[in-house]
């Protein structure tokens, strides 16, 4: 799902959800600010409450876990890659929708990309916290899993959905983290896109060969 995309998605939901999800995308960014500034455990989710103006009741309803504040991409992620099976064209693979996805992350240096400079502030946080790192853990098997579920659904006649999806997920993890070492040794964003870009490309080859 491109940018251009969620915006039209976003513009066509009922009034009710947009203002639902703009009071989670302000508590998150109040958070995500916060633990940047203090360190995550720092921060309580009373203060995220107090900063973003609401009660703390309202950020449990977006965010079950004080870690899902920081970690908050995990439920776009999954929509993204299960989309992309999901709503890939009758003559579009499953592999090519999620290539696909793959470089048009890259070419807007989505978060869920890797490649941007402003990331390994983001980065440092999660490092430095045993609570997100294992957070971060379970939200790559919650992709992985909903990743299953989808092939499972839409490309019953393929190879096993959960090894299809283990396979795929990783390979990405893979690229991401080589990525995301990078730039926290210094490389900068724009001199590794095209790195990024040629493993990407690779990794998915390296897929279709292994899951026909």
């Amino acid at each position: 799902m491109t940018k251009e995309r969620e915006t039209r998605e976003a513009a066509a939901l009922p009034l009710r959800e947009r203002k639902k999800r703009a009071t989670r995308q302000r508590i998150s960014d109040v958070a995500t600010g916060l633990f940047l500034a203090n360190g995550f455990d720092a921060v309580t989710v009373a203060d995220v409450a107090r900063a973003a103006e609401v009660s703390t009741m309202t950020v449990f309803n977006h965010f079950p876990r004080k870690e899902d504040l920081f970690l908050d991409r995990t439920p776009q992620a999954i929509e993204l890659f299960t989309g992309a099976v999901r709503l890939r064209g009758p003559n579009d693979t499953p592999l090519g929708a999620l290539r696909r996805l793959a470089l048009e992350l890259l070419d807007q240096h989505h978060p869920l990309s890797a490649v941007d400079d402003d990331f390994p502030a983001f980065w440092r946080i999660v490092i430095a916290s045993p609570a997100l790192c294992a957070r971060a853990r379970e939200a790559v098997e919650e992709v992985e899993n909903a990743l299953a579920r989808a092939l499972a659904e839409t490309d019953p006649g393929s190879a096993d959905p959960a090894f299809a999806a283990a396979l795929i997920v990783a390979a990405y993890r893979s690229n991401y983290l080589t990525t995301a070492r990078r730039l926290l040794a210094g490389e900068a964003a724009e001199a590794l896109a095209d790195d990024h870009r040629t493993r990407v490309c690779a990794a998915f080859d390296a897929l279709e060969a292994a899951l026909k």
